[in-house]
């Protein structure tokens, strides 16, 4: 055989072990995502591309002030990002639209003056199993306020960062 017939071979063995490679971080650990809508603006806006941590979930649960990618829970085919304002057992309340968590305001200073809303909500205590999320222009997103709580197994990972556009980077 010659030399070049065994390079070919294992040149091919290199591809499939890549794409492999590729299939297996895609579904279990690492996935590129794109931001669509102006539910977590300013924080994230449409069309900003990001990395989601899709690995970290397997062994540990999403703790209030995440921002997680998740299954929209009235047509899971759908992706939204939210962030995670209280878990299983939380009793969450909106006075004026302040968030409160087990009857104290949570630090949203994240949320922009004109992004506020001034709307009551609840109380709610959070079922076993499911999340209360948010999006960050409080006044104009639909979430939890509107759609419900969210089962655990419809967060499919954490947003770490922001990679596009460029001039805005940010880990998350």
């Amino acid at each position: 055989m010659s030399s070049s017939h065994r390079r070919t071979r294992f040149g091919w063995a290199g591809v499939v072990l890549a794409l492999l490679t590729l299939v297996f971080l895609r579904l279990y650990v690492l996935q590129v995502a794109r931001a669509a809508g102006m539910a977590m603006a300013p924080t994230i806006v449409d069309q900003d591309r990001l990395v989601v941590d899709k690995l970290t979930y397997r062994f540990a649960d999403p703790h209030a002030g995440d921002i997680v990618m998740m299954r929209y829970p009235l047509n899971p085919d759908r992706r939204f990002v939210m962030r995670v304002i209280a878990g299983e057992n939380d009793r969450v309340e909106l006075r004026a639209g302040r968030v409160c968590v087990n009857d104290q305001p949570i630090d949203d200073s994240y949320v922009a003056s004109e992004a506020r809303s001034h709307d009551n909500w609840g109380p709610h205590v959070v079922p076993r199993g499911h999340y209360f999320v948010l999006g960050d222009r409080r006044n104009n997103a639909s979430d939890s306020r509107h759609w419900g709580f969210v089962p655990r197994p419809y967060i499919t990972g954490r947003v770490a960062s922001r990679w596009w556009p460029m001039t805005t980077t940010r880990k998350f």
